[in-house]
């Protein structure tokens, strides 16, 4: 019978273990088996029981639910999700976003919702001066109770002059902007209460021998265009009637990320950057369309953070098979592509040599199939795509709704037949 090698070992061995472990997978290098990681997202509640919406209004018992996942799965990493005050965001009332007993059954995940917050027309008065765009134009969009923001003067004649303080103290008393300051007074004050509740659920996983890694993300910048300022169809509306003016905003986007994106290591000393992949899948571009409005400036974002001495993690959702290759153009040994629906096996074909590779158990064959069937297709990724070092296993996407013994048996599994000999 299986016994996990992680029983019994204190705090500090797990994370030097696991730390050494990730690093070296990481770096193109033989660890001492293959490591397992886990996007853990809401499982535990559903592992105790409990309504997902747990995660944002009851921290006792999100608490519990990770203490017990983290008692019985033990991967080496997983993308855990802290607490967060939910009375707080429905304060704001914000249209991108539902959440687990707020707009969304207490049962189900969160759901992003895309706004169209940057108008076809704008992108010249968004690139002259981005701050004040968001903070003036956009910031309303993304909620009714934020519309007082648009009464707030253009920054740059609200705080240059001798008069600028006068000029502020008439622009913050103007009632609808008094009235959002107040809202995110109160919402602030909300969101201070869950500072400590955050920080023991940090303790708890610094107690089970999981190091602590700040969480910075960096974004292509066509996703950040086609998520966060115009949507996609937005997006796919200025490929066809306005594409060199798409093409400098991704440019200009991509200069104020890398002014912007903070480096900061991990206790480790790494710095690690989480970055998703999602609009340049061959579902969502064709081929001309990627090299012309996605590859260049990712391209670009992914060689700059990592001459700056970054590690970015990048997910590659829905299908890239027709790109991989492209990857080849980012710097060795730099970079960690983790595939969702790809051809990880012929990317293994591709990459092998080149960067770290993570992936791709499917979430469908978790949830829906059996423990066999688990444990067969992870000895197969084993075999052929761990082989000479240099692959992390893990689910291809979310794990909220798998069966706990098939995931289960992909973490023991890994443990006993991944190691390296």
């Amino acid at each position: 019978m299986f016994k996990d090698p992680d029983l019994g070992k204190s705090t500090q061995q797990l994370r030097q273990e696991r730390y050494k472990r990730l690093h070296a997978a990481r770096t193109l290098r033989i660890p001492d088996r293959v490591p397992v990681s886990i996007p853990i997202g809401y499982f535990p509640a559903k592992f105790a029981g409990i309504p997902f919406s747990a995660a944002f209004d009851d921290f006792d018992g999100w608490y519990r639910a990770y203490e017990k996942a983290l008692q019985e799965f033990r991967p080496d990493s997983f993308g855990g999700s802290n607490y967060q005050p939910g009375k707080a965001l429905a304060m704001l009332e914000l249209k991108t976003m539902k959440w687990p007993g707020f707009g969304v059954d207490p049962f189900h995940g969160h759901q992003s919702i895309e706004v169209d917050g940057l108008k076809a027309d704008e992108f010249d008065q968004y690139m002259k001066g981005s701050d004040d765009y968001l903070l003036r134009i956009q910031m309303p969009r993304l909620s009714d109770r934020l519309k007082g923001l648009g009464k707030i003067p253009p920054l740059y004649g609200l705080l240059h002059g001798p008069n600028a303080p006068q000029a502020m103290a008439m622009a913050f008393s103007d009632p609808e902007v008094a009235a959002v300051i107040t809202l995110l007074q109160k919402t602030g004050r909300e969101m201070r209460k869950a500072k400590a509740k955050q920080a023991k659920f940090q303790r708890l996983l610094e107690k089970f021998g999981y190091y602590s890694t700040p969480m910075v993300g960096a974004l292509p910048p066509f996703d950040i265009i086609s998520h966060s300022l115009r949507g996609m169809t937005g997006t796919i509306y200025d490929m066809f009637r306005q594409p060199d003016k798409l093409v400098e905003l991704c440019e200009f986007v991509l200069k104020e990320e890398l002014a912007r994106t903070p480096l900061v290591p991990d206790e480790n000393g790494e710095i690690r950057i989480f970055m998703t992949n999602t609009r340049g899948s061959d579902e969502f571009l064709s081929q001309k369309q990627f090299d012309t409005f996605y590859w260049p400036t990712f391209k670009k974002l992914v060689v700059n953070l990592c001459k700056r001495g970054a590690t970015p993690n990048i997910f590659f959702e829905g299908n890239f098979d027709s790109r991989i290759k492209y990857l080849l153009e980012f710097p060795k040994g730099k970079f960690v592509a983790k595939f969702d629906t790809s051809d990880i096996f012929r990317a293994k074909e591709i990459l092998k040599g080149h960067c770290c590779i993570e992936g791709n158990v499917p979430s469908s064959l978790l949830q829906a199939g059996t423990k066999e069937d688990v444990i067969a297709y992870s000895k197969k990724l084993i075999d052929v795509v761990g082989k000479d070092g240099g692959f992390i296993l893990s689910p291809r996407s979310s794990t909220d709704e798998v069966k706990p013994e098939n995931l289960k048996a992909m973490i023991d599994f890994t443990k006993e037949y991944g190691v390296y000999r």
